[in-house]
């Protein structure tokens, strides 16, 4: 290793140290500590929203050629900077996941069987762009006892910098360690790669962001890895759909905010109902800004609209661009999801509920809807308070992932003096 990976090698070993014992502290606090922190923290995010704008529009000002998108997700507001300090109010209003008695059972020798909740311990966040992550991982690792050491991007260095001195006066009024949430004091490459082969101080890697975060990740870590991968996501429209609410689903689900990971990217329409509605949901979104890359089937229909290549419908464009195919039935969508999606998140609109059963059925992905927004998949429309990310993979946890899923779990056996044969 050069100079300046063995420094941020040194610096992430002495931060995961100490989170290592301020989690073991953490893992003992009571809920009213940790309660007050998170409102504490809140308090402090809204005294010092001035200085954390400031901060934002100086990342802003440093990244001049950032894509609209990009800049959307990097961008900070005071109703943004409000939405951080409410969502650490909702986690502090959540029960406290830790110490809940998940199942018990007494076995026929009397011997009493306890699935105990516990935190994971120190959990290394990797993120991208959305300054707000640290304030929702910080509120969601400290409510269920887990220390985190949190990576922002180069762009959100100093945003990220001003919410974590709010996270830590949230921390220091409740007499809690402010090792537990710590921030890298480095935009060096080298940290992260230090993160991912701390095995034995870091216990979980969350990344959050591109695919070329998630890929370095999931092939460079030693460290068990919570994945977030691409949200190619899809809103379905049968041929019993209701047009009307089509129409306004449709419209959210692809421009409410096109960066963000439950953004559909492609339509499907049943070829049954396509020629009559497929013109109108163009006219809407077209009227939105939003552009499209369409099939052979789609174009037959609205000639105007630019042809799809393959590579279209297995893109993530988080952009004002829809990919559109024209499909035959629920079996005929459900081919094109497994063949181009990332199992994010997908919807169908229909009245009808036998329709709607089967496509909730043969989705694989983390998230299905029925008549209603793509961009619901989020921790906070999930009653979590907030999310740490979207999980795709098939292990631990799917969906966003709040509370109860930054925690694993002990067993507890009750005897009375038993002795095995």
């Amino acid at each position: 290793m050069n100079a300046l990976a063995d420094e941020a090698a040194r610096q992430l070993e002495a931060a995961a140290r100490a989170a290592r014992a301020a989690a073991a502290d953490l893992a003992r606090a009571l809920r009213p500590a940790k309660d007050l922190a998170l409102r504490e923290a809140a308090r402090a995010l809204r005294e010092q929203a001035s200085t954390i704008l400031v901060a934002n529009e100086a990342d802003l000002a440093a990244a001049p050629d950032l894509s609209p998108a990009f800049r959307d997700r990097l961008t900070l507001t005071p109703a943004r900077v409000e939405a951080m300090a409410r969502g650490l109010e909702e986690v502090a209003e959540l029960p406290d996941p830790v110490g809940r008695i998940l199942a018990e059972w007494t076995r026929p020798n009397g011997l009493v069987i306890r699935r105990i909740a516990q935190p994971l311990g120190v959990i290394g966040m990797i993120f991208e762009s959305r300054p707000n992550v640290a304030a929702d991982a910080a509120a969601l690792c400290l409510k269920s006892g887990n220390a985190v050491i949190l990576r922002g991007g180069r762009e959100s260095l100093r945003s990220v910098a001003a919410i974590h001195a709010a996270m830590v006066a949230g921390l220091r009024a409740a007499g809690l360690p402010e090792a537990a949430v710590q921030v890298a004091q480095t935009a060096d490459r080298g940290f992260v790669g230090a993160m991912l082969r701390a095995a034995g101080l870091i216990d979980l890697i969350i990344p959050r962001g591109g695919k070329g975060l998630v890929t370095r990740v999931m092939e460079e870590a030693r460290v068990p890895v919570l994945a977030h991968a691409e949200g190619l996501c899809h809103t379905y429209i049968h041929e019993a759909a209701d047009p009307a609410m089509a129409r306004a689903v449709l419209l959210n689900a692809k421009l409410r905010r096109t960066g963000v990971c439950g953004a559909t990217e492609t339509l499907l329409i049943d070829a049954a109902i396509a020629p009559g509605l497929l013109p109108v949901l163009v006219a809407d979104l077209r009227a939105g800004g939003c552009d499209f890359r369409a099939d052979a089937r789609a174009r037959a229909i609205c000639p105007e609209l630019p042809v799809a290549s393959e590579a279209d419908f297995a893109t993530e464009w988080l952009d004002s661009i829809l990919s559109v195919a024209v499909v035959d039935g629920v079996a005929s969508a459900l081919t094109h999801i497994r063949r181009y999606g990332s199992e994010h998140t997908e919807a169908i609109v229909t009245k009808d509920a036998a329709a709607a059963t089967e496509f909730l059925n043969g989705l694989s992905s983390a998230v299905g809807l029925w008549n209603a927004s793509t961009q619901f998949c989020d921790g906070g429309e999930f009653g979590f308070g907030a999310e740490i990310g979207i999980a795709t993979g098939r292990l631990h946890a799917r969906g966003p992932v709040g509370l109860e899923q930054l925690c694993t779990y002990r067993y507890h056996v009750i005897g009375s003096g038993q002795v095995r044969p």
